[in-house]
């Protein structure tokens, strides 16, 4: 069972406390501790404490909304320079300048000019075979499925280089040709054209 909280205002219900939680849980970062230090200030006094026992919120994050809104001074947190897996272009910039420049040379860029796409003959496997006679090594080259990718995110399609298509030739009808001259429909016998 929840505490009550210790202001006077009148106790939230369990469906206004569903609300108030899903509301938090929609938002990230500072629109977030902003929000769990406004709650927190109206049915907890801006005790952090006090709020994570009532609304099952971190009194972390709540004790650095209320010191935000206190001074005015956002933290911004350095979570995405610090998390997740650095890409292969990032990892090896020297590889992927190789790359780029191979997909480059087999590349054509789409005839009718209606997207950005670079179409190329080069295939993942040719890619890798080739970077690998460059002289990288088997650590600096990855898979052949993720040099599709790495190709695709680069903006290269593997698609076969199309020639601009000619234009098929009509025959241009000739009156006095017989082969353009339309059938005229025969007229049934014994009736005349008057």
């Amino acid at each position: 069972m929840s505490p009550e909280p210790q202001t006077g205002s009148s106790p939230l219900n369990a469906s206004q406390l569903a609300d108030l939680k899903l509301a938090a849980s929609k938002m990230r970062g500072a629109s977030r501790r902003a929000f769990q230090a406004a709650m927190s200030l109206k049915y907890c006094g801006g005790n952090a404490r006090q709020t994570e026992r009532y609304f099952g919120w971190g009194r972390d994050t709540v004790q650095l909304g209320l010191e935000e809104q206190r001074s005015g001074i956002l933290c911004v947190g350095a979570q995405a320079a610090y998390c997740g897996n650095k890409s292969w272009e990032e990892q090896q910039p020297e590889a992927a300048a190789a790359l780029l420049a191979l997909a480059e040379t087999h590349s054509q860029q789409d005839p009718t000019f209606r997207s950005s796409i670079a179409y190329t003959r080069l295939t993942a496997a040719e890619a890798v075979r080739q970077l690998r006679a460059l002289g990288f090594s088997g650590k600096q080259v990855p898979a052949p499925s993720t040099m599709a990718a790495i190709l695709n995110r680069n903006g290269y399609r593997l698609r076969k280089v199309e020639k601009a298509k000619p234009q098929k030739k009509f025959q241009k009808p000739t009156p006095s040709s017989p082969i353009s001259r339309r059938p005229m429909a025969s007229l049934p016998v014994g009736r005349s054209n008057a």
